[in-house]
Formats: C-alpha cells, sequence, structure tokens
C-alpha cells in the first residue's frame, strides 16, 4: 500500500478516489452471498464493489472512524464510509444497485495509509489503536442518507472527528443542510 493508492491498482478518477483518505478501499467477502441473490446475472468476482481489498469478518457494525488496523505490513486508519457512485450501477449493469447500496450497513471501509508496507492474500486485520467508540462506519454511513430531524445533534457530533475525512464530512454537511431546512 502507498500512501494516496494501492500500488498496480489504477485509480481513473482522482477526484473521487485514491488519495490520502481513500489509499485503500476493503469490502466484506461475508456479504458476497447477499448481493449474489439479489443480482445473480452480474459477474461476480472479488473486487466487484471496487475495493482493493475483500476482507472476510469485515463489519461495518464493529469498526469505528479513527480505527488504527495492521494489515500486513502496512498500517492504516479508518477514514470515511464509501459514498456509492454510477460506476457501482455501471459495474452491475444497472442504476438501482445504489438505491440497495444505501439502503443496506455494509459501506465498506476507506483508509488512510499511516505506514506504507506490503499486504498478502491471507494478512490478517490486527486492530492497534482506537481513537473513540461512538461512531462506527455503519452509524456514519446510516446518518449520511438516513438521518432524520432528531439526529442532528448527532451529526454536529460526528463532524467533529478529525479522523473523519474532509468528503465525508461535506457529505453529512449536506445531509444537515437538508434536515434543517
Amino acid at each position: 500500500m502507498g500512501d494516496t493508492d494501492v500500488k498496480g491498482d489504477a485509480v481513473i478518477d482522482r477526484k473521487y478516489h485514491g488519495g490520502v483518505d481513500k489509499a485503500c478501499y476493503m469490502y466484506s467477502a461475508d456479504v458476497y452471498d447477499v448481493w449474489k441473490g439479489q443480482y445473480p446475472t452480474s459477474d461476480w468476482s472479488w473486487g466487484m464493489f471496487g475495493e482493493n481489498l475483500t476482507i472476510q469478518g469485515l463489519d461495518e457494525q464493529e469498526i469505528y472512524i479513527g480505527d488504527v488496523y495492521r494489515i500486513g505490513e502496512a498500517l492504516v486508519e479508518v477514514s470515511e464510509p464509501r459514498e456509492p457512485c454510477f460506476k457501482l450501477g455501471i459495474r452491475f449493469g444497472t442504476q438501482a444497485v445504489l438505491k440497495s447500496f444505501v439502503y443496506q450497513p455494509h459501506c465498506g471501509v476507506y483508509v488512510r495509509v499511516l505506514e506504507q508496507g506490503k499486504v498478502l492474500p491471507g494478512d490478517a486485520m490486527v486492530l492497534v489503536n482506537r481513537a473513540q467508540e461512538e461512531f462506527t462506519m455503519s452509524r456514519i454511513y446510516w446518518l449520511r442518507y438516513h438521518a432524520t430531524v432528531s439526529d442532528i445533534q448527532e451529526i454536529e457530533r460526528v463532524l467533529l472527528l478529525q479522523e473523519l475525512a474532509d468528503s465525508a464530512k461535506r457529505g453529512l454537511k449536506k445531509r444537515l443542510s437538508f434536515l434543517v431546512g
């Protein structure tokens, strides 16, 4: 893993992908079968969601913004959930997948690289440090797309997290603006 992307991976749209806060995208292998059931005619292979790493046991409900993990030789910090775009729809052959994606808790995990290093198949993802225990990836993802007026104060607290990437903060601010009118 490099500072701004995974070596050997072609990042086509650097405006929205790659960079310090999105150096690597990880998605759970555990939910592939659920998606295969919904989209059985798609061409299924690892990396279907555009992830750099497909990880068994990755659970966004147990991963917090700012968590630091050792994966192989690399040290990474959880920075933000994925916000799906039209490219996911292209991959699935329908833009309807975007709506399905935002109505489930498995958004995947973007990380920034604190220490570069090789990551090999089978390397464990080991928690090294937890910066906070209030906001999981799933909760922040839910707030981005589904928060109501009763969640305004919670969004305001999320926006104070230093470890949360600026792009995720922009998305939450959009939701906040929508809620406060």
